[in-house]
């Protein structure tokens, strides 16, 4: 199958069913983030899951392929990722798997309805207003920076969508980790896994992986970390087969 692209998008092999994924480095290209993301969150058989911020539609993807749930949704406020996301889609024959909806994290739960989904996922902005510099790319900054959403909007929204039970998976950056702790506990999402992903084993950690569950007891499991680089330029065995290579 073709499929047309626009002016600075290009085609990437996903190496997964043979999947690609339309990308433009000039607004939005995936990041390691949501690939770690991907291996983290767990869909079980028959499960629905949804992206708050799906960007171009990797998480989806790759949960698709990944997992055996029934059917995975992308959410996303700008028109071109989420078209690019839909292209995707299309292009990968996914359309009865995966649907792609633009719209406003802050108004998910009013569109989708309280209790919807088995399983959210979210990769959203890290940065705040205070928090290193805006893109001058205004769709870079959307994806970087709380401009159109905040860190509570999205867990707000999560904790409402999903069912009973129901779980949580997020990646953020370990320097907001308590505000996210208190946000999860706000919100009925209980705190239960938490993975550290560090570039390098002599390095802080530069990213967090989070599951909640809605409802659950308190019990955390913190898991042993990731570690992105063995050495300058080449992954570790883990990254390597979280990506499928």
């Amino acid at each position: 199958m073709t499929i047309p692209l626009l002016p600075g998008e290009r085609l990437d092999e996903l190496h997964r069913n043979g999947y690609s994924i339309i990308q433009n480095s000039n607004s939005f290209c995936f990041g390691m983030d949501a690939v770690l993301l991907s291996g983290f969150a767990t869909v079980r058989p028959g499960e629905t899951a949804l992206d708050l911020g799906c960007g171009n539609g990797i998480i989806p993807i790759l949960l698709e392929a990944k997992t055996e749930g029934s059917h995975f949704t992308g959410l996303e406020i700008q028109s071109e990722s989420a078209d690019m996301a839909k292209r995707s889609i299309a292009f990968n024959r996914l359309e009865e798997k995966i649907s792609i909806i633009q719209g406003d994290i802050k108004d998910a739960s009013q569109r989708f309805g309280a209790s919807s989904f088995h399983v959210v996922t979210t990769n959203p902005p890290y940065m705040t207003g205070k928090h290193g510099l805006t893109n001058e790319n205004q769709a870079k900054a959307i994806a970087r920076h709380e401009i159109l959403c905040t860190l509570e909007d999205v867990i707000r929204e999560a904790a409402k969508l999903l069912m009973p039970r129901g779980r949580f998976y997020m990646v953020h950056r370990p320097f907001r980790l308590a505000e996210i702790m208190v946000l999860m506990n706000r919100y009925g999402l209980e705190p239960k896994r938490m993975k550290l992903v560090y570039p390098f084993v002599e390095k802080e950690p530069n990213m967090v992986l989070l599951e909640g569950l809605k409802g659950g007891n308190p019990r955390i499991t913190v898991e042993k970390p990731l570690i992105v680089y063995k050495e300058p330029g080449v992954y570790t065995d883990e990254i390597y087969d979280i990506y499928g290579y």
